[in-house]
């Protein structure tokens, strides 16, 4: 029993350490363990200062998978897109506990990936291959509890509709910004069947 306390008293100063090292100014311990801190903060302990300035979101995505699987004559069969977006807010809407927890992890997932690659989809580093496998896995995860057999791959299209800038009382304003739609190359995944 003693151990299992001490193990866990361990664990939980190693984290606190490696993500005081990652929120902290740039120091020489935080420079020379950057890597092993990184690999332990992302994705899933990220820290920012959002809570004290918040950026509000200036668009929203809306993202849709796709999957693929060979047929019984090796021939591809893709399947319609399925709305991952639609199905995080069903989820909260009406609900008088709504968890936001799947919401903000597509979210995070996606920023992350857009930020990490930009407008290309060639990996730029391994944080940024890191995030494609996350969002990857997020998404087959997504379809495979929705939808019924199996597949071998999957794509991603995100709409990026922007948010509309408030009108003036006088009905002045900015005109709508174009909506965006991207879609990402076909990823393989390991073989889902439910």
């Amino acid at each position: 029993m003693w151990a299992a306390i001490a193990l866990c008293l361990t664990t939980v100063l190693i984290h606190v350490l490696l993500v005081f090292l990652h929120v902290a100014p740039e120091n020489a311990l935080s420079q020379r363990y950057r890597q092993q801190v990184d690999s332990w903060v992302y994705p899933l302990f990220e820290q920012n200062w959002r809570l004290f300035a918040p950026n509000p979101e200036s668009v929203n995505s809306k993202i849709s998978v796709r999957t693929r699987h060979a047929g019984p004559d090796g021939s591809a069969h893709v399947s319609p897109w399925f709305d991952i977006t639609a199905v995080d807010e069903s989820a909260v809407e009406h609900n008088p506990f709504p968890s936001h927890t799947n919401q903000n992890m597509l979210r995070r997932a996606w920023s992350s990936y857009l930020q990490l690659y930009g407008g290309a989809d060639k990996p730029p580093s391994e944080r940024a291959i890191m995030m494609q496998k996350y969002l990857r896995n997020i998404a087959a995860d997504r379809v495979a509890a929705h939808r019924q057999g199996g597949f071998e791959a999957l794509q991603l299209r995100v709409v990026t509709v922007p948010v509309p800038a408030s009108r003036a009382p006088d009905g002045t304003g900015s005109a709508p910004a174009p909506v965006n739609t991207r879609y990402l190359p076909w990823w393989k995944v390991s073989s889902h069947r439910y």
